[in-house]
């Protein structure tokens, strides 16, 4: 005999047997690979529906729209790309227009004595792109009319890799004086060239990362080099002078101590159909009008427009 609750917990039991039995044939075997897991209410509900519906209907995936990445199949659905907010500066689209007229008559030194106009036209395509190289290695710290003579006088010698690794470092001095720097320059003239006949052929470099790797050769010189021997515009070269006007015209965010750090902020927002036009225009207005002392404000276009006419 059973006491009363013993006799309960029989029959509770019980009970239990009973509803886990007549639960398990209803619910079946689970698919091999399945989850074990106990299935929360909702899942349960959705797993009974299945099985008595006749009919698996596959449910319909949700199409995310996000405006920004919308493909071209999804145009005309209402999704539009968001326009992401470039800075530029103020007033810089009529200060460029005022530079050119200013420049128009393309008389400053750079426009006669620049490195496009330092090589032989009529030598081979090898030795004109060497030395439109070797007229920008001589061009730093010093004025184009001083380049374009030492250029003249190298030509005069035959201007070519073999001619210049033939030729002694003292007779080479000689040659390119008065250049600023002119003693390191006649170390890194023959330090480039033996590489350039050594790696290349006797060539240059076409790209900015192997011609600022070559020794006296900094980004300027290399942007310079792509667009005037290779026709290939890589970027924006800053010399003083670009440095200069970018600062004083405001056309970079915030005031830039170096030329390679003014030549990042321009890149960030000036059109890149500007970019090939930029150096001479500049070089020019800064050789002419934005002079690096004394600036001749008074005769300037910009002077209403320029915000460090308005400080003088």
């Amino acid at each position: 005999t059973c006491s009363p609750q013993e006799s309960g917990m029989n029959a509770m039991s019980t009970r239990m047997v009973t509803r886990s039995r007549t639960r398990g044939p209803r619910a079946g075997p689970r698919a091999s690979g399945e989850d074990s897991a106990p299935l929360g209410r909702g899942e349960a509900a959705a797993e009974g529906r299945k099985r008595h519906s006749p009919v698996k209907r596959q449910r319909k995936p949700q199409r995310l729209h996000v405006a920004y990445e919308a493909s071209d199949g999804e145009k005309g659905e209402g999704a539009k790309p968001l326009k992401v907010p470039t800075w530029e500066p103020q007033d810089w689209q009529q200060q460029l227009v005022n530079i050119r007229t200013m420049r128009s008559k393309k008389d400053a030194p750079v426009d006669q004595l620049g490195a496009e106009h330092c090589y032989d036209p009529s030598a081979p395509p090898k030795v004109r792109r060497y030395q439109v190289l070797l007229s920008l290695m001589l061009s730093s710290q010093t004025k184009d009319q001083v380049t374009a003579g030492a250029m003249q006088r190298l030509r005069a010698q035959g201007l070519t890799v073999d001619s210049i690794l033939q030729t002694d470092d003292s007779t080479l001095g000689k040659l390119i004086y008065p250049v600023g720097f002119w003693r390191n320059k006649v170390k890194y003239i023959k330090q480039t060239t033996a590489i350039l006949q050594q790696r290349y052929g006797g060539d240059i470099p076409a790209s900015v990362a192997e011609l600022v790797a070559l020794p006296g050769v900094g980004p300027k010189m290399a942007h310079l080099a792509m667009a005037v021997a290779w026709g290939t515009v890589s970027g924006i070269a800053v010399d003083t002078h670009v440095h200069r006007i970018a600062n004083r015209l405001r056309w970079t965010k915030k005031a830039t101590k170096s030329p390679e750090e003014t030549r990042a902020a321009l890149e960030e927002w000036l059109p890149r159909e500007l970019w090939s036009e930029i150096n001479g225009l500049l070089v020019g207005f800064g050789q002419q009008t934005c002079l690096p002392v004394h600036p001749r404000c008074q005769t300037c276009l910009n002077q209403s427009l320029c915000p460090a006419a308005r400080g003088l």
